[in-house]
């Protein structure tokens, strides 16, 4: 079970290159339900995640290079790429601050995961975070995958 919930950012914390980081490459074989494949550096998953918001059903299996690299081809829309840096917080959490890349660039979202509703219900956001977008499907990842955006 996935318990968590979703921030825009507009304003970096500070010393962000202090903090471990992932590179992560992710592509949607199925939008509704979700299965997703994932590149998280030099690791494979396969990921199910059933319906809901700020709490769903979450599965994943590990995958070969090769397997990620044969489902990558057949993936609808966007591939999306992004930076995620590890930022700890108060009470044993993390924020998980998501840089995207092409073609997202401006996009920045923290994401805090906890152990129970009743930890994300009453979680004080630290000031760097802007709207909580929890609620709002258009900041799911899978969501972002079909978005169609014009470059400049």
């Amino acid at each position: 079970m996935e318990i968590e919930r979703k921030f825009l950012v507009t304003r970096l914390p500070e010393n962000l290159s202090d903090y471990a980081y992932h590179n992560i490459e992710q592509a949607y074989l199925c939008t509704d339900p979700v299965v997703r494949i994932r590149r998280q550096d030099e690791e494979y998953y396969l990921t199910y995640k059933g319906r809901g918001m700020m709490v769903r059903e979450e599965y994943n299996l590990p995958l070969t290079k090769a397997a990620y690299l044969h489902l990558k081809e057949k993936a609808d829309g966007n591939i999306v790429s992004k930076k995620r840096v590890l930022i700890p917080l108060e009470g044993n959490l993390k924020a998980e601050l998501d840089l995207f890349y092409s073609p997202l660039p401006d996009l920045v979202i923290a994401e805090v995961e906890f152990p129970d509703e009743e930890s994300a219900n009453s979680f004080q956001p630290p000031s760097w975070f802007g709207q909580d977008v929890t609620f709002d499907s258009h900041y799911h990842n899978s969501y972002l995958s079909t978005v169609t955006v014009k470059e400049p």
